[in-house]
């Protein structure tokens, strides 16, 4: 129509390498590994391409759909995903984003995984469940080296071979894990699901599961109680014979976000399940895996927040109002580098706990245990809040799914939720103190390296008084292990990161010159240079 004009909107965010983004690159170098960044640009271009863009929309929009028997009546408990959902999940294990690294002969294997999930996991957050748990049972399928020897090579395998047949005779497996119960949660000692030996050494397992995601897996870690206690075992969908194994799907989930991986309620009946670790110590099993799927939780919060900062970014630079630039008034300015200080800190916090992955030494063991707990806790938790600021940096426009950052606000709560929600993870921290009191005195030392900043100095001399009185430590943990992780991230980019970025963070996280909402940095950061870390390299 002639009074419809459409003027001052903004273009998409489109032709950008995500692998551009200076704290990815920074790490690496530092770490010795600039070599890999060649392949990280491979992953990114395929990541920000129209193409795989689509694909994400397409796994999105076009949901699981559970088929719990087929036309003549018989149970097959299968989910159907989209076409765009296998395609993602070739993608991903050909870069090697599952199991690859704990097969790979190469140095920093685990931070260049890490920096991979970082540019992809952009491309959709649902696909990358099984393939974070994956990359997470081998820890704990390695307690018992026979079932390892056997199903290592498919885990690792940089392949996807869809559809259910005896885990063997596949190409490449994807690994699951189903713990939790309707009664307990996270409370995995309240679960009721039984395991009875037999005489094969097999087990048989019965009993109910509340939130098993990506049941077309091959292999599933789960929790029953045996005579001895929580056992942990491997369950396969379908047996060494070719039969399949009883695995009913009962429901999927309708969830808040992460809506093109299906998340089911299961039901085992004399399923068949075989021995992993010891009979009884089924949770210090598993939490093998869990450590590394909380590590994935951290680097996928730093995913949405980076993606969530430069969409606010490009939005910004294109948007007039009361007559200039967003990007040039002052007050976005304090908003989006203040977005920028958060998504820099936990992307470098996420990148340099993978890093303690590829050390076996006694040291990096206790720095990645504690290092994890608190920050799992904190960037979760922040996450939500970020998507929300980011959100409305684009106005109403932010508010409609076309933008696509409303799958962001949806998507960040579960990475808080998934793996011990904030409670658990702050507990976690504490119970990590109760067994190994040394760990602590490792996390101050490690800090201690930054002692060059007044702000990290003070924080950390604050930090220990924290921890004068342990009778209210629970009470107060969520503080305490909030501040632990700030005080980390502090640090580490003080150590590793940008001087400007580092400046920002010390002083509004660490300094007390920070609101409660974002876009309160003091006066005199160098915004300029932070915002422009976040800014995406569009090509012309």
């Amino acid at each position: 129509m002639p009074t419809h004009s459409v003027f001052n909107q903004v273009p998409p965010l489109a032709g950008y390498n995500p692998a551009d983004y200076p704290v990815i690159a920074d790490v690496l170098a530092q770490a010795g590994a600039r070599g890999a960044l060649a392949e990280l640009h491979e992953v990114g271009a395929l990541a920000g391409s129209d193409a795989v863009i689509e694909l994400g929309d397409l796994a999105e929009a076009h949901h699981p759909v559970l088929k719990t028997h087929d036309r003549y009546g018989n149970r097959i408990d299968e989910v159907v995903y989209d076409p765009s959902y296998h395609q993602l999940m070739r993608y991903a294990t050909g870069f090697g984003l599952h199991g690859s690294p704990w097969s790979e002969d190469r140095p920093n294997a685990h931070l260049i995984r890490a920096a991979k999930m970082l540019i992809w996991g952009q491309a959709d957050p649902g696909h990358l469940c099984p393939i974070s748990m994956t990359y997470a049972v081998i820890p704990a399928l390695r307690t018992t080296p026979d079932l390892a020897r056997h199903y290592e090579p498919g885990l690792t395998a940089k392949e996807y071979d869809p559809g259910l047949r005896a885990p063997l005779s596949k190409r490449a497996l994807i690994a699951g894990m189903s713990m939790t119960e309707k009664q307990g949660g996270s409370d995995v000692r309240a679960n009721t699901t039984t395991a009875v030996r037999q005489s094969d050494g097999t087990y048989r397992i019965t009993g109910h599961k509340w939130f098993t995601s990506a049941p077309m897996s091959d292999l599933f870690l789960t929790l029953a109680q045996s005579d001895a206690g929580v056992t942990c075992f491997l369950v396969p969908r379908v047996l060494p014979d070719g039969t399949r194994n009883a695995f009913s799907l009962q429901r999927l989930k309708d969830k808040l976000g992460n809506r093109s991986n299906a998340s089911s309620e299961v039901e085992y009946d004399n399923t068949v399940g075989f021995l992993v670790g010891e009979e009884g110590r089924g949770v210090p099993t598993i939490i093998e895996m869990v450590n590394m799927t909380r590590l994935d939780c951290t680097l996928a919060t730093g995913t949405l927040m980076r993606v969530g900062v430069q969409q606010a970014v490009h939005h910004a630079a294109h948007r007039k109002a009361f007559g200039n630039y967003l990007a040039d008034q002052p007050l976005m300015q304090n908003v989006l580098a203040d977005l920028a200080v958060e998504a820099e800190g936990a992307t470098l916090a996420g990148l340099w706990l993978a890093s303690l992955v590829d050390n076996s030494d006694e040291r990096s063991r206790a720095l990645r245990r504690i290092g994890l707990a608190v920050s799992k806790y904190y960037v979760c938790k922040r996450g939500p809040i970020h998507a929300a600021e980011a959100l409305e940096c684009l106005g109403g426009n932010g508010y409609v799914e076309e933008s696509r950052m409303p799958r962001l606000y949806r998507e960040a709560p579960l990475l808080s939720i998934w793996e011990g929600s904030g409670n658990v993870a702050a507990l976690d921290m504490l119970r990590a103190l109760a067994k190994q009191p040394d760990t602590l005195s490792v996390f101050f030392d490690e800090i201690e390296q930054a002692s060059g900043s007044d702000h990290v100095r003070t924080a950390l001399a604050d930090l220990k008084s924290q921890f004068s009185d342990f009778d209210t430590l629970q009470y107060r943990a969520r503080h305490v292990v909030g501040r632990m992780a700030q005080v980390l991230q502090g640090a580490l980019l003080v150590r590793y990161g940008n001087p400007a970025v580092a400046e920002a963070f010390t002083r509004s996280r660490l300094g007390g010159e920070h609101g409660n909402v974002f876009g309160t940095l003091p006066t005199g950061i160098d915004t300029g240079t932070i915002i422009d870390r976040a800014t995406p390299k569009v090509s012309a």
